[in-house]
């Protein structure tokens, strides 16, 4: 027991230094995630998707958190989280450049972004934006809590006082 949660520890602090040196390799290159301290949004995710008719194929500026990223070579799928909710947004590699599309696939889950991009509605029929710029606004140096495994021991877990 005292074991994995060791084992644990060691990971958690693997990653937090993984994303440290991240930060500095951002840093050495210029392009410090802290110092943007403005973005113009002109969206939320909710009146995205309330407005879907209105808002199709025109340009959309959002910002939030990387809640979920999933990359597939030459293009990317990620849910960015704001105040009213999550949404889908698409990044091709095509669409962003080659050096932002880098740059995107070295961002963390959890690293808060500005997106600019078109409102559109995937074959899955998910009303997504399709990336047209995308801004690490800021660096995420923590990991985000498990969301669906939660306390895994079960003798802490049912435990009464």
């Amino acid at each position: 027991m005292a074991e994995q949660k060791n084992v644990q520890e060691q990971d958690i602090n693997q990653l937090r230094k993984v994303r440290r040196e991240k930060l500095a390799e951002l840093q050495a290159n210029g392009k410090d995630p802290f110092v943007i301290t403005k973005y113009d949004q002109d969206a939320h995710s909710q009146s995205i998707k309330d407005n879907f008719e209105e808002l199709e194929g025109k340009k959309v500026s959002i910002a939030g958190r990387i809640m979920s990223k999933r990359v597939m070579g030459k293009a990317s799928f990620c849910h960015i989280q704001d105040l009213e909710g999550t949404i889908q947004s698409y990044v091709a590699r095509d669409c962003v450049g080659e050096e932002s599309y880098k740059e995107f696939k070295k961002m963390d889950i959890g690293d808060v972004v500005g997106i600019k991009g078109e409102v559109f509605r995937t074959k899955m029929g998910e009303i997504s934006i399709h990336a047209e710029e995308v801004t690490l606004l800021t660096k995420s140096l923590q990991i985000l809590p498990e969301k669906y495994h939660g306390l895994t021991n079960t003798d802490l877990r049912y435990r009464q006082r």
